[in-house]
Parts: structure tokens; sequence; C-alpha cells
């Protein structure tokens, strides 16, 4: 059974992890509540593997401290390490055994009586769909199949928070879809789960997201309140999406008019951030005019819109890379 508790599952305060010279990790500081779904995104090499490892009791912080489920991470480790679950990006079950041997071999490392393994295990075969493939070797399954077994595995001793490292990375999209539905599913049970991906369609699913960049956290918070950050749309300044019947060209036009900050392609459609004097309208008429041999006024369609994740992580991103870039640009909510 997931503990009902006020405290939140993770509680960092400027933690940071050094090896010699190399800082993996500086001063992050953030408060994830109970039950959330955390999706934590950064480039290779931001931190973010170095901070899993400090909150699952593996590493021990250099500074600062940090507390999951309310143990500490320096003091208690052994004591979180028996509450929660890890899940990897590489396939780390055996694969000479079969579903059902891997499901009793994790349940008998964390001591679980022969009783409390049958019912865990029926409950997971349920929760993952995989009851018709008890006895295939785990070698012979789909990407997708090989992890609703880890996802299985990392839960068999009911965990009350669960660490995902990329789960999706390298399975097809129906499958990342289940996977994620199992995830809800998890979440809607009382696990809290902390996910790192690449994905901004993931991040979009989350209940919060936090963003690293060379070992710093530039932005955390709910998606909702990051897009409304001043920094991602400064005053005075929107963001607009334009269609037009040739976009990669209209792309190169539109960056040479005045008020016009950034442009890129997404997707089919061009989204651009503008200031005065510019409208959709105004774009859309100039964009018409400069691009006339292609694409007449009628078949430019501008309109405002909302930033996106994308659009957050761009933007942040850019301004920590600034000269003198404090060393946390901008940080969404911190707590619940």
């Amino acid at each position: 059974m997931i503990r009902e508790s006020a405290e939140p599952a993770i509680d960092v305060r400027r933690l940071t992890r050094r090896f010699g010279r190399l800082t993996a990790v500086h001063d992050v500081s953030f408060v994830v509540p109970r039950a959330a779904v955390l999706g934590m995104l950064g480039p290779n090499g931001s931190g973010k593997s170095t901070l899993i490892r400090m909150l699952c009791g593996v590493l021990r912080p250099s500074d600062g401290r940090a507390a999951v489920l309310g143990h500490d991470v320096a003091a208690e480790p052994e004591r979180i390490k028996r509450r929660i679950g890890y899940m990897s990006q590489r396939f780390s079950l055996y694969g000479d055994l079969s579903v059902e041997e891997n499901l009793d071999f994790y349940g008998r490392i964390y001591g679980l009586p022969r009783a409390q393994l049958k019912r865990r295990k029926d409950e997971l075969l349920d929760l993952v769909g995989m009851r018709p493939r008890l006895g295939q070797l785990a070698r012979t399954l789909s990407g997708g199949w090989k992890q609703r077994l880890a996802l299985a595995c990392a839960l068999i001793h009911e965990p009350e928070m669960l660490f995902l490292d990329e789960p999706t990375a390298g399975i097809d999209p129906v499958a990342r879809r289940d996977l994620w539905d199992l995830l809800f599913t998890l979440s809607g049970r009382g696990v809290t789960l902390f996910v790192t991906t690449h994905y901004m369609d993931e991040a979009e699913r989350c209940s919060h997201v936090a963003y690293l960049h060379t070992a710093r956290l530039i932005a955390f918070g709910r998606p909702d309140e990051l897009k409304r950050l001043p920094q991602v749309t400064p005053p005075g300044t929107r963001r607009f999406e334009l269609r037009t019947p040739r976009p990669a060209r209209a792309l190169g036009l539109l960056r040479r008019l005045a008020g016009v900050r950034d442009a890129t392609l997404f997707g089919e459609a061009l989204h651009v951030l503008a200031g005065e004097p510019q409208t959709a309208e105004t774009l859309r008429a100039a964009l018409a005019e400069l691009d006339s041999g292609a694409a007449a006024a009628a078949d430019v369609i501008a309109r405002a819109i909302d930033p996106t994740l994308e659009d957050v992580f761009v933007t942040l991103s850019r301004a920590a890379d600034q000269p003198g870039a404090e060393a946390v640009a901008t940080v969404g909510s911190r707590g619940a």
C-alpha cells in the first residue's frame, strides 16, 4: 500500500555533485509533491543521471541536501532504496529467463514472502497485460513488451516512487502511448514518478517538468506555469503561428521583418516571436507581399498562439548561455 503523507516525495536543496574539477550537478533545488509525474529533460551530459543516482542513495552529494520520501539521501540511503523502484533505459533483465522467472527473481531479491510474491505477480501481470506471455523468454520480447516487463520488475516490491530513465527510447509510438497509460495508472494509485525524456510531447503529459542545462536547473514547475514566464514571451511581444504553401522559403523572409525576434519551422507551420509593430494580420500581409510569387494573401494563415515547452526550454537555454547569466535563470513554482 502507498503511504499517505503530507511530506513531499522529493525535497532538494542546493544539491551539488563534483567529480574532481568537474561539477556534474550545481546548486539544484526543487520540491516534488506525492503522486506527481515529474518529467526531467536536458541534453546528454547535463547531469540528469548524476541527479538520479544521488536521489536513489547510490551517490553521495558533494554539497547541499536532498530527501526522498522523507529520508535523507546521504544519511539514510538504504531506507530509500527499499521504497523506490528504478527502470533503466537499457533492457537489463535476464534474457534467458522467462517473464515469470524474471518476476520471481526480482521478488526474491526484495525478500518477498511466497504469498506476497504470488499476489504481486498476479497484480502486475494484469497491470502490464503480460499474462499470455508468462512463459516467453525475455530476450524474445519486442521492445515495447520488454519495457512492460522491466516496469513490472521495478514494481514487484510495491515502491512508493519510481525512477524511469528514458523508458520509451527506441520503442514504437503505440508502445510509447501504452507505457504512458500504465504510468498514469500508477500515478493515480499514489506512486510518484520521476521520468527522464527527450520527447517534448511526453513532457507535456507530466504534472511537473524540470530542465537541466550544463549541470544547472534552469526551469522547474508545471507546464502551464513555465509557458507564462515573462522570459519566454517578453512584455510587448506575442507568439504567432503562420501557415503558408512554402514554409521553408517563408522562414528566411520572416526573419528579416522588423520586430521579428525569432522564427522557426514547427512541422508544416512557422512559429514566430514578434513585437511591435507586428500582429497576426501584419505578418500575414507582409509574408504574402514578400513571397507574392508563391502565396497570395488568402493563402497565408496567421494566428496568435501560446508558447510550447520547446519554446520555453530553447528560450531559457539561450539565456543561460549568455555571458554573466545567473546560475538559475528562471524557475517556476517549487512545490505543489
